[in-house]
């Protein structure tokens, strides 16, 4: 009978924390409880909300049919959440191809343009997309908030704590979010690093390879035994990576951190929307 926020509200925190853990390699404890602590704590809004639900004694209870609930303000909150989507996709794309026409892009350019890629113009997409997702999700949630203050005086209660969690967790959400560009920078330099050095690696293989035989003179028989690789065609000792991916690499990282911070910042609507089913 509790007020519940969707299903899907529980994940993204979680999701968020582990591709950040992942990406940035953070064995550390310690490094890693605050954030994960941190965030709890910032979604702990929705608890608090339930909280004041249950001691006004009227948890509202969900509706059989209630996923199913459509009205203008769920179309709104899924176009908003598209278009944020769409932007996070078509902006981190557009960091690939330089004004080039797609297909155009041949191997050589694209190992070029790795090699120039500099992480300050992702790390300014990331902060502009996450000014773009502050602004809209923070006009949305006000909407919202508005409609639930208006249904009857428990609402308007529950409208009063979403609005005091807000103002007194943003600079909080900020600060954290905030330091996910830092985050990210380290992963786009190990993984150029770690292209590099197999890059490298490979070159050395092919070159051992293609040395010529010392023994050329020998009986048949030795330089068979000698030298197995030379009949065959010379394959280096690892496959080369393609020239230029590790950026292509990077580029759908820093996509899937940015559609899972898009979850966390949007569970507070998700939240006043569940409240809105109920009611």
């Amino acid at each position: 009978g509790m007020l519940q926020a969707p299903q899907r509200t529980g994940l993204s925190g979680p999701t968020l924390i582990r591709l950040l853990t992942r990406l940035t390699d953070v064995d550390v404890p310690e490094s890693r409880q605050p954030l994960s602590d941190h965030l709890s704590q910032w979604l702990g809004w929705t608890d608090a909300i339930a909280l004041s639900a249950a001691l006004n004694n009227r948890p509202p209870a969900i509706a059989p049919g209630a996923r199913a609930f459509s009205s203008a303000e769920e179309r709104e909150c899924e176009r908003v959440r598209t278009t944020l989507a769409d932007a996070i996709a078509s902006d981190t794309a557009a960091t690939a191809a330089k004004r080039l026409m797609p297909g155009q892009v041949s191997a050589k350019v694209a190992a070029l343009q790795a090699d120039d890629a500099d992480y300050s113009n992702f790390r300014q997409r990331y902060l502009s997309l996450q000014h773009t997702m502050e602004t809209s999700i923070g006009n949305l949630r006000s909407r919202l908030r508005g409609m639930v203050a208006a249904r009857t005086p428990e609402m308007t209660r529950l409208a009063v704590v979403d609005a005091i969690m807000d103002r007194a967790l943003l600079p909080r959400e900020r600060t954290l979010l905030g330091a996910i560009p830092k985050l990210l920078q380290a992963h786009f330099d190990r993984l150029r690093r770690a292209e590099q050095a197999a890059l490298e690696a490979a070159a050395e293989a092919q070159a051992l390879a293609d040395a010529p035989q010392a023994d050329a003179d020998a009986p048949a028989d030795a330089q068979a035994d000698a030298a197995v690789p030379a009949g065959a065609a010379p394959q280096p000792a690892l496959p080369a990576p393609t020239p230029g991916a590790w950026l292509e690499t990077f580029r759908k990282d820093m996509r899937s951190v940015l559609l899972a911070e898009l979850d966390v910042r949007l569970q507070p609507v998700e939240g006043l929307l569940a409240t809105l089913r109920t009611s």
